[in-house]
């Protein structure tokens, strides 16, 4: 069976994504479909999301240090937003996307858990 999507294309997204993340939480441009959601969902997702990614590009990395990644750009976003007028610092968002990467894991294990399941 032939691999439709490899590890270079999660890579890919994944930094999309770091990227996307990057400019959407430091813009002080309105972005309307943003705005219109709970802060802290957005948050969770984008962290969700990012887990998720980073694991299947980058599979020889260990847990831990996926984690420790993952919560030096979520603080490194609230450093730089700190600096920004309009908006601040918040450690409830950097709880909130701590939350994103943990269920993220949880969905990592499910989903091989159900998988060797099948095999």
């Amino acid at each position: 069976m032939h691999k439709i999507i490899n590890s270079n294309s999660f890579k890919a997204l994944f930094f999309i994504c770091l990227i996307s993340i990057e400019y959407l939480a430091t813009t002080t441009i309105h972005i309307e479909v943003v705005e219109n959601m709970w802060d802290k969902s957005n948050h969770f997702f984008a962290f969700f999301v990012l887990y998720i990614l980073q694991t299947l590009g980058f599979r020889s990395i260990q847990l831990n240090h996926k984690i420790y990644i993952l919560l030096a750009f979520a603080i490194q976003i609230e450093v730089v937003q700190y600096f920004i007028e309009g908006r601040y610092f918040s450690l409830l968002d950097v709880v909130a996307d701590g939350i994103g990467i943990l269920l993220g894991i949880i969905a990592i294990k499910i989903s091989r858990l159900k998988f060797v399941k099948n095999f």
